[in-house]
């Protein structure tokens, strides 16, 4: 069952010279794939997920997301969309520093109004799962980088998106840091089965992921699935990059 249906999606950006971010693109994620984006800089990738996030919107085509043409939203229901069928995973973190762990974790359920019990329920269940229940308390400048991703992490999955959106997630951790999120990616994927779309610059991170979409000049050039070990995934997504060209 594909939770994402990307039909000839193209954009354009209008200017005193037009220019054609993304050409034609067309890509189906199925429930519970964890699906890796790769491409240099300015390939369209970045382009890519915002249309999916719906914070940017395509020129041509559409995009499914769970049955609904996004296209189509506005205003306080494309609000409502957002909130319950996308979580978002940010390089910075983007947590709200005046708030503890638990208070950034359970924002989303605040916004829809939910019960407390059940919230402080919900956000407890997620902490442990995901190991930060003992920081629960705390201010985000007071935890390291990988407890605030783990943080941020909690926050986009707590309200059971149908699709987990993460843009360069291991982009500001050192490597112990960046190991530990990329583990907790592939346990969320496989053990509550979320639906996940990685944008990512490195091989090594996008070596955790099922599929690799390579993108370049705005179209697909080619994707891989893994089969074998990291290691051996990790390989072949270096011989493509060497390919198109790095994706700096």
């Amino acid at each position: 069952m594909n939770i994402l249906s990307i039909k000839n999606i193209s954009k354009t950006y209008y200017g005193k010279v037009p220019y054609k971010a993304l050409d034609s693109i067309n890509l189906s994620i199925e429930k519970g794939e964890f699906v890796a984006v790769m491409g240099p800089s300015g390939s369209g990738k970045s382009t890519l997920l915002n249309i999916i996030s719906t914070i940017d919107k395509q020129s041509e085509g559409q995009v499914i997301l769970n049955g609904q043409d996004t296209s189509k939203l506005e205003g306080e229901k494309l609000a409502e969309f957002r909130r319950k069928q996308l979580g978002f995973v940010f390089q910075n973190f983007n947590l709200i520093d005046t708030l503890t762990v638990g208070e950034n974790i359970m924002l989303p359920l605040t916004l829809d109004g939910r019960n407390v019990k059940k919230m402080n329920r919900e956000t407890k269940n997620i902490s442990e799962f995901l190991g930060i229940d003992k920081i629960l308390d705390r201010r985000t400048y007071e935890i390291s980088g990988g407890q605030a991703q783990r943080c941020a992490i909690a926050r986009a999955i707590i309200n059971k998106p149908s699709l987990l959106l993460a843009d360069e997630p291991t982009g500001n951790l050192d490597s112990k840091s960046t190991d530990d999120v990329l583990e907790l990616f592939a346990k969320i994927n496989k053990e509550q089965s979320v639906t996940t779309l990685m944008v990512t610059h490195e091989a090594y991170s996008a070596s955790h992921s099922d599929r690799v979409v390579f993108i370049k000049d705005g179209c697909i050039y080619t994707e891989i699935k893994k089969s074998g070990t990291n290691s051996s995934f990790y390989n072949k997504i270096l011989s493509v990059l060497s390919q198109i060209g790095g994706v700096r």
